[in-house]
């Protein structure tokens, strides 16, 4: 069922921030041992958090995409890279506009941090996943980036796993614009510490008292490790055990999946 690096007692734990893709769901599919993951946090008293590189959902349509899996999980406890964006945008550069390539979450999330919509001379080009992405927007943020605009995208994701198969993340949308403008992006989500100090906040809890559990070593475990907190790879996404072997780094456990947490926190009590 599962290989152990160093034992994690959940049990001790108080926080537990999760991927969703690969962890949760692929596509519209729930994975196994989910459901129960999810009841044991509730019925523990967790504190949790779903921190998604996902760009594409608001809080309430990943809220309601789990409503339809037979999940309930209240809005609050999901993050996404597209709030951890505009956070950033609002940081840096507070009403600034933005010319954007991506879906609903990343757009709402720029309106409600004050961040308005300019294809003309904006300030920043922001790349998320999503259906607008074509050889035209491509060909628009080229050259308005070639213009000044400096470049943003939501996550440094690859791909990520769908129901029959991989998709392209948003580092490969954007990697096409930073060869031919030849300037680098900048990556709001993980492993971008600023959003992982985000979730902890948001769970109010020290990073030694939480587990990262996610599916990637590139972005949810390294995340996780230089955060301070436990981390746990799971093997339901995109990583298989040969995938350790091309890092330096290890997680602390490498599981099957989500549900193999609640089966050994009840084996220790």
């Amino acid at each position: 069922m599962k290989e152990y690096m160093n034992t994690i007692n959940f049990n001790e734990k108080t926080g537990f921030i999760c991927d969703m893709d690969g962890v949760i769901y692929h596509g519209n599919q729930i994975l196994p041992g989910v459901t129960e993951f999810i009841q044991w946090l509730q019925e523990e008293k967790k504190e949790y958090l779903f921190l998604t590189n996902n760009s594409g959902y608001t809080p309430r349509e990943l809220n309601q995409k789990l409503a339809r899996m037979g999940l309930d999980v209240p809005e609050e406890h999901f993050y996404t890279s597209a709030l951890a964006t505009a956070a950033f945008l609002k940081d840096q550069a507070p009403g600034c506009s933005v010319f954007a390539i991506g879906e609903a979450g990343l757009l709402n999330a720029l309106y409600d941090a004050g961040i308005t919509m300019n294809d003309v001379n904006p300030d920043y080009v922001v790349v998320g996943e999503g259906r607008s992405y074509s050889l035209d927007t491509l060909t628009k943020a080229t050259n308005l980036v070639l213009g000044g605009a400096k470049l943003i995208g939501a996550n440094s994701d690859v791909s990520g796993p769908i129901e029959n198969g991989i998709a392209p993340g948003c580092r490969a949308l954007v990697a096409p614009i930073e060869m031919a403008t030849g300037t680098q992006a900048y990556f709001c989500g993980k492993p971008n510490p600023l959003m992982m100090r985000t979730g902890l906040r948001l769970l109010h809890c020290h990073s030694a008292e939480a587990v990262m559990v996610g599916d990637r070593m590139d972005t949810d475990v390294i995340s996780g490790l230089e955060s301070g907190m436990s981390t746990v790879l799971v093997l339901s996404g995109v990583s298989n055990r040969d995938t350790l072997k091309t890092y330096a780094y290890r997680p602390n456990m490498v599981l099957n999946g989500v549900g193999d947490i609640v089966t050994i926190a009840r084996s220790m009590k």
